[in-house]
């Protein structure tokens, strides 16, 4: 209704996906944006076409659909997982026995992508089915612990199941990101090599990108629909009050059983992305740490709202450089005289004897860069918990209605 956007007479128009003019508007100039990107034609932006920077946003973009899934999971569903890296494994490996090459040592049968990759969220899912009546029967912190067990008890297979996952330390290739028709035939399209795509010259990356981006958009569209029906209303009043859900005729183990199925639909198919695009990833790096990731994701981006996971993605992977580089100009700054440099010296350590909070050594005295970023996720996942328990979507929603009131108050 014209001057009262928010103003809605029927339950559909409510439920809209876009049900303000703004917002279309919005969805449409970022799409604009994010198809720009990669051509280098965003003024002031034109870096984050470089490869460099194109491999964080497609590592951002797969992690943004795994990042969804556990949304649904424990932001909408109110499940608290810790085993997302064991789905996003199995995913992998269901990826590389079924399109991956044979070798003396490895199983693969080599069929085309259109193939492995719906099959291994597919079969991820079908794990989570499994696993769910045991998950179903507990909740909050002891949730989380039978979960936690599922990472424990996949770093155990993955490193003793060479024929599907290679050797412990040195992994095997996966089956590059390629639509072919079937086996041995020549690739319709290829977004692991360099050239011409409709027309533009393109990296690998690029290509890689805008593939990524519309796996993205269509699990995006599938994650906030879902949330619209009654199967997502019905998790919704589960993680609220689940007596509650019971007695009003929501069916409590079915309603967790859905919730962990999609959401392992979605980390099994992020999984195969992820080691597709990397190439080769060995069966340890499926551990803990991994699952955390995608915790720290949805606490700081804003759990139960698909703009937060995606809010939160961004943030949670391209920190790390964000960190990485801020640190290399403070040792560049420590190298030179001055106050600021004296500063510098405090914080970052440049050699063996120096000290510093931070070394940009392997030998040095301070954290490493990647110790640094481990304990920023830490701190940061605390400091939302306390002060914005809705993450980055809360304090946009902040932000967005001071803007609204301004300049008044109330």
């Amino acid at each position: 209704m014209r001057g009262r956007p928010l103003l809605y007479t029927s339950y559909p128009e409510e439920m809209r996906l876009f049900p303000t003019t703004t917002k279309r508007v919005a969805v449409i100039l970022l799409l604009i944006v994010l198809i720009l990107l990669p051509l280098k034609a965003l003024p002031g932006l034109g870096f984050l076409g470089d490869s460099a920077w194109l491999i964080l946003i497609d590592r951002a973009l797969i992690f943004a659909v795994a990042a969804l899934g556990l949304n649904l999971l424990t932001g909408v569903a109110g499940q608290v997982s810790l085993g997302h890296a064991f789905f996003m494994a199995v995913g992998a490996y269901t990826a590389v026995l079924i399109g991956g090459e044979p070798g003396n040592t490895v199983w693969g049968l080599e069929l085309p992508m259109w193939i492995w990759l719906p099959a291994a969220g597919l079969v991820a899912a079908l794990i989570g089915i499994l696993v769910a009546p045991t998950a179903v029967r507990v909740r909050g912190l002891y949730l989380a612990f039978v979960t936690l067990g599922l990472v424990f008890i996949g770093l155990y297979l993955w490193t003793n199941l060479g024929k599907i996952a290679g050797g412990p330390t040195t992994g095997r290739p996966w089956p590059p990101l390629e639509l072919a028709l079937w086996r041995g035939q020549e690739p319709l399209i290829s977004f692991a090599t360099d050239g011409p795509w409709f027309g533009v010259e393109l990296v690998r990356e690029a290509k890689a990108y805008f593939f990524l981006l519309g796996v993205v958009i269509v699990f995006a569209l599938l994650a906030k629909n879902l949330m619209r029906t009654r199967i997502g209303r019905s998790w919704a009043s589960i993680r609220d009050r689940d007596i509650a859900a019971e007695v009003m005729g929501v069916a409590e183990a079915r309603g967790k059983t859905q919730a962990f199925a999609v959401s392992s639909f979605f980390a099994g198919v992020a999984g195969a992305l992820l080691a597709s695009f990397i190439g080769r990833r060995i069966p340890t790096s499926w551990d803990l740490f991994l699952s955390v990731v995608f915790i720290a994701i949805i606490l700081i981006g804003g759990a139960g709202t698909v703009s937060g996971t995606f809010l939160g993605t961004i943030f949670v992977v391209l920190i790390p450089r964000v960190v990485e580089d801020f640190t290399l100009s403070l040792s560049e700054l420590a190298a030179g005289d001055g106050v600021f440099s004296s500063i510098a010296n405090l914080i970052v350590a440049t050699g063996p004897e120096d000290f510093g909070l931070v070394s940009t050594t392997a030998a040095g005295p301070g954290l490493s860069i990647f110790q640094l970023n481990v304990a920023l996720f830490g701190v940061l996942i605390i400091v939302f918990l306390i002060f914005e328990p809705l993450g980055l979507y809360g304090i946009w929603i902040r932000i967005r209605n001071y803007w609204k009131a301004w300049p008044f108050s109330y």
